[in-house]
């Protein structure tokens, strides 16, 4: 039996964590749960799941989430904000953190659960984007395993196992290309949430759906692939893989490249990451790779996804910028969602913000958390400027 506690319990990738969980019964127990708005949803979860701890996003949200328990609270301490999200990630219950918490919200509580000696399965983009260095540093001191939940990192990780990951020529990150893969440039100026929101493969969050179709989720990506597996970032290449079929590769010095196919589930790397190194049949969807026709794959056009090139120019760039441009594509996003900027004024807004932050090279914890408060008001001011 492995404890597991999970951070952002009722999202895209939470939700699924407790679908895999439930299909293990018996293997896996959840000792801890955070969410931040969605109480109807975390209450339910408690009364399946039966936590030692929970965590709510406000104070003000304990009392209805109690009344939804009906008193079922017995031996249960309910938490709330970040330092009950911590509590959460440190708890003495368990075994493995998995971390599927939206934006950086997630840093602080990773470090602490590293620092307690806790298994990482980490599914937040953002820890090792905005702080890969201190992060992964903490992890080969703790003696903890960091388990990439990522389908594309999760890939990755598969094809390395038994490799000698100092033989890596190159990594191919694979990329769907999102909603507008073949929608006419000249139209992307006009296009609508809705639009940007179906996905052609992957059921998703609408931050990272949106992210597929702007490619910013390739450019956290790439940071995320650098810290994981050692690897510079100009062998890190990104392509357009339209079916979802094949999650990533790994090419060798010898010319070998090994791949990872299975359906777009997010269920099968979330699995990998809980069981790891075991496999185990639990019914999840199988591919019928002969019913698949052609798979294929080619280069971006760096005119309909420039956000790409941002990408690779912030972890050149390293230090804080990373942070800052995630953090002002998180702003520039949420307008975007919201109705109140178009499809275009996302990267441009991210561009503009990257221009105007120095980046602090090697910087501690609070100097990240300074650069993402930076970016998000100067991407507030950018978005403003745009609507007004």
């Amino acid at each position: 039996m492995k404890n597991i506690a999970l951070l952002g319990s009722t999202g895209s990738i939470g939700t699924q964590v407790l679908d895999v969980v439930s299909r293990l019964e018996g293997r896996l127990r959840v000792v801890g749960l955070a969410a931040h708005r969605s109480v109807e949803l975390l209450a339910e979860q408690v009364r399946y799941f039966r936590p030692c701890v929970v965590c709510v996003g406000r104070e003000e949200d304990i009392p209805r989430l109690k009344q939804l328990l009906d008193g079922h609270t017995s031996g249960m301490e309910i938490l709330w904000g970040t330092q009950g999200l911590k509590q959460v990630a440190t708890t003495p219950q368990a075994d493995t953190v998995v971390v599927s918490v939206a934006g950086t919200v997630g840093l602080e509580p990773t470090i602490e659960a590293i620092s307690a000696g806790k298994d990482i399965a980490l599914a937040s983009k953002e820890v090792l984007v905005a702080a890969g260095n201190i992060v992964t540093r903490l992890v080969r001191e703790k003696g903890v395993r960091l388990l990439p939940i990522d389908s594309e990192h999760s890939a990755i990780f598969q094809c390395l196992q038994g490799e000698d990951q100092r033989k890596i020529s190159k990594i191919m990150l694979t990329a769907s290309g999102g909603a507008f893969a073949t929608h006419p440039m000249e139209q992307l100026r006009s296009v609508t949430v809705e639009q940007a929101l179906a996905h052609p493969t992957w059921n998703m969050g609408r931050k990272i759906t949106v992210d597929s179709a702007t490619l910013m989720n390739k450019c956290l990506e790439i940071i995320e692939a650098h810290w994981l597996f050692n690897v510079d970032f100009s062998r890190i290449q990104v392509v357009i893989h339209p079916q979802s079929i094949v999650h990533s590769m790994v090419e060798f010095e010898d010319g070998s490249v090994l791949a990872q196919l299975g359906e777009p589930d997010m269920r099968l790397p979330i699995q990998y990451a809980l069981l790891y190194p075991e496999r185990v049949n639990t019914g999840l969807p199988r591919l019928d790779i002969t019913a698949r026709g052609t798979l294929t794959i080619y280069q971006p056009d760096p005119e309909r996804y420039p956000a790409l090139a941002l990408g690779y120019r912030a972890a050149e760039e390293g230090g804080t910028m990373p942070t800052v441009m995630n953090a002002a594509n998180e702003v520039a996003v949420g307008s975007f969602l919201e109705g109140k900027i178009g499809f275009l004024d996302i990267v441009r807004i991210v561009h503009d913000t990257m221009d105007k932050h120095l980046s602090v090279q090697s910087p501690d914890l609070q100097q990240i958390l300074d650069a993402d408060s930076w970016a998000r008001e100067t991407a507030r001011q950018f978005a403003e400027e745009l609507i007004g």
